[in-house]
């Protein structure tokens, strides 16, 4: 396939996946009551929108009353990272569009340049508006998809199982 038709398609895909979950919104925090398996899908749902912020955060902080903090910091950190892979998917056809309008995503393409893996994973635990950037940069360089999905899963797990815990101990004081 001709890389610009290649490249056309990741942004079509990325964008159907995005404008569904955004459709759906609604509807997804009715998952909330399937426990660990609607944690996972609110998370993997959140993370599929490309540059538009979805509180999947939130699902965490609600849940850790009543779910173990460690299973549900590990199920939604790793829904988290499949979902990430919608940026990382359109990275090829949205990176040149990008880098005219996001200043920053030099700066990130220098660091998920050089710093690869380690880049990617701190990149997906510090809670970041422009991860999607690092996800569509680390795409369009070719990093193998395993080592990308597996560098944000190691840190979102980390942030989440963090959140998690932070949310049980707060909600605990307040009840």
């Amino acid at each position: 396939m001709e890389k610009k038709a290649e490249g056309i398609l990741q942004i079509i895909a990325a964008i159907g996946i995005a404008a569904a979950v955004l459709y759906f919104s609604s509807d997804i925090a009715a998952l909330g009551s399937y426990g660990y398996l609607g944690a996972f899908l609110i998370a993997l749902l959140s993370s599929a929108t490309i540059l538009f912020p979805a509180p999947g955060w939130a699902v965490v902080i609600a849940m850790s009353t009543v779910l173990d903090p460690v299973i549900l910091g590990i199920v939604v950190g790793i829904g988290s990272a499949i979902g990430e892979l919608t940026g990382y998917l359109a990275g090829e056809g949205v990176r040149d569009l990008m880098n005219n309008r996001i200043k920053e995503s030099r700066r990130i393409e220098g660091l998920v340049r050089k710093h690869d893996v380690a880049a990617i994973f701190v990149l997906s635990f510090i809670p970041n508006p422009l991860f999607d950037v690092a996800g569509v940069i680390a795409g369009s360089l070719k990093i193998a998809w395993w080592r990308f999905l597996l560098s944000c899963a190691a840190g979102r797990i980390l942030r989440y199982v963090l959140l998690a815990f932070l949310g049980a101990f707060t909600l605990h004081l307040l009840a």
